[in-house]
């Protein structure tokens, strides 16, 4: 009797503080989208900024990479701070990745141009995406296993899904932000001193974060700890960090083609207005946070992998046509048309999908392991998809060559998804 009703206030508690819990661990990963959101729609005026002795191209070219330097140093940061994670607690690591990215915001918005101070101002910012991607590299897996751990077998889609809703609420936000300085300030102040603004705000929500996350329960248990939970991930569950990162491969090449490339593909390749590209990356970030919950509800009701793949066909069959279409119409219907329908089917394969990662390892190491397989997948196959859709329309002349980048990820990355065990509405190993 008294062990049902302790285990029915935990519950009570648990519903309770269900909006604390989501909004503390979203927090981080919607600054760092806001954030890369803010520099891909950025990175034509901040080439001119960092790299003003280049062609236009080059510019461009030295700006996405410049963007996915950051994705270099996520391993490493899924490493470190993963295994910090299940050494001290969820909470400490989260509390410090969301000081890193808000100090990488800092750096970015607050360097010198190339020429005020040469060659050093594109290093520092260099060196400030990387501090972030060390940061996120860590930031997902705290995150998104604390929201595993916090939640029960019945409704662990759900609350796994708020990680993937976050980053379209970062998006949206950082959208808006862009789109609003774009707007108001002249070319010339936009060059000059504009384009900071949002990265400077981005610093705010570092305070706001760490005070709510220092709120949370830990879920993290001193008992489950091991001495060495990389050497214990590395060697005890490979096999289970290979089939995640494949998983990770489709939905990070779909996201991040899909949310963080098409506004510079709309403006450079389609000669789309910049108010339409903002649009096309607003609509899409609102579409990803109002269907992410939803999808995560019902994988808790059906199957992730189910959803998964039913969303993952569709995206198949209709990607290629959708730019074939893009590209011989270019209007801001067919952009919103095409990154909208590819903006749902990504909610309900991604939300889903990153809830599957920490269920694949125990306790111990699940924080680890999970940091691990996000990291490295978005690394590869996300951080630097617009650097490759921007060399492959080039180096081919194709205005399709993204769709085939999509197409070849999702088709590999599935082979994992038939290997993995769909772990809906089972009790977590421990």
């Amino acid at each position: 009797m008294e062990t049902t009703t302790r285990a029915a206030g935990m519950a009570r508690t648990r519903r309770a503080s269900q909006p604390l819990i989501i909004t503390a661990t979203t927090l981080g990963n919607a600054l760092e989208f806001f954030d890369f959101t803010v520099y891909g729609f950025m990175a034509v005026v901040i080439g001119k900024v960092f790299f003003p002795m280049m062609s236009s191209y080059i510019q461009l070219l030295l700006s996405v990479a410049t963007f996915g330097v950051g994705f270099i140093m996520r391993p490493l940061g899924a490493l470190l701070i993963g295994a910090y994670a299940d050494r001290a607690g969820r909470k400490a690591a989260m509390t410090l990745t969301i000081f890193l990215m808000a100090l990488g915001c800092a750096m970015i918005g607050l360097t010198p141009s190339y020429a005020q101070i040469g060659l050093a101002a594109p290093l520092v910012v260099v060196l400030a995406r990387m501090l972030q991607g060390f940061s996120a590299g860590g930031e997902v897996g705290a995150s998104t296993t604390l929201l595993v751990e916090y939640a029960t077998p019945r409704n662990r889609g759900f609350l796994g899904s708020w990680q993937f809703a976050s980053q379209g609420l970062g998006v949206t936000l950082g959208a808006l932000c862009s789109g609003g300085v774009s707007y108001f300030l002249s070319p010339e102040s936009l060059q000059s001193w504009g384009w900071r603004v949002p990265f400077l705000l981005g610093i705010l929500i570092g305070p706001l974060g760490i005070f709510i996350r220092r709120r949370l329960d830990e879920t993290h248990s001193e008992q489950h700890a091991v001495l060495a939970p990389i050497r214990t991930v590395l060697t005890g569950h490979w096999r289970g960090i290979l089939l995640g990162t494949l998983l990770t491969m489709g939905s990070t090449a779909c996201a991040y083609i899909t949310t963080f490339y098409m506004p510079t593909y709309a403006i450079r390749e389609l000669h789309l207005p910049v108010p339409v590209a903002l649009l096309a990356a607003i609509w899409s970030g609102v579409l990803t946070f109002i269907f992410a919950p939803l999808a995560g509800l019902l994988s808790d009701r059906t199957s992730r992998k189910l959803l998964i793949t039913i969303s993952r066909v569709l995206t198949l069959l209709l990607i290629y046509p959708g730019f074939l279409w893009l590209t011989a119409n270019p209007s801001s219907l067919s952009l919103l048309t095409v990154v909208g329908v590819l903006s749902v089917l990504l909610a309900f394969q991604s939300a889903p999908g990153i809830t599957m990662l920490p269920e694949i390892f125990p306790q111990a190491v699940r924080a680890t392991g999970m940091s691990i397989v996000y990291g490295t997948g978005v690394a590869i196959f996300g951080g630097f998809a617009p650097f490759i859709a921007t060399w492959l329309i080039n180096e081919t002349g194709s205005k399709l060559a993204p769709a085939w980048y999509v197409i070849a990820c999702v088709c590999v990355s599935s082979i994992a998804l038939l290997i993995l065990k769909d772990r809906t509405g089972e009790q977590l190993d421990t």
